[in-house]
């Protein structure tokens, strides 16, 4: 019986091919005080405009929000309370009222926290 079958393929390697997307956007909930807590959106692509994704954001969910500038992730929008499931779905919503064409893919989106 001889051990080079071994090498051909390892279940435990890294590279996956190109099935996977490689900017993916990360909503996170952070916690703040007590029960309050801020949701983070990064990872967006340019043709995104944050500042007009937060006006829609706060207006949506009658909450307040800023644009954070982060060296290493780019421009981060943060709001207040958590908001993580409603903000997938409203990115990746395809209604012309919302995103439209311009709406993301649910396997481009992750969604990190508790």
């Amino acid at each position: 019986m001889s051990i080079e079958n071994l090498k051909v393929n390892d279940p435990f390697a890294d590279d996956v091919g190109d099935t996977q997307p490689k900017n993916y956007v990360h909503i996170r909930i952070q916690q703040r005080n007590g029960r309050k807590t801020l949701t983070t959106v990064q990872g967006l692509s340019k043709e995104y405009s944050p500042k007009a994704l937060l006006k829609a954001f706060k207006k949506e969910y009658a909450c307040n929000g800023t644009i954070i500038q982060d060296p290493d992730m780019g421009e981060v929008i943060q709001l207040q309370g958590d908001h993580r499931t409603k903000v997938m779905d409203f990115l990746t919503d395809k209604d012309k009222s919302k995103m439209g064409k311009y709406a993301l893919q649910k396997d481009h989106i992750k969604i990190h926290g508790f």
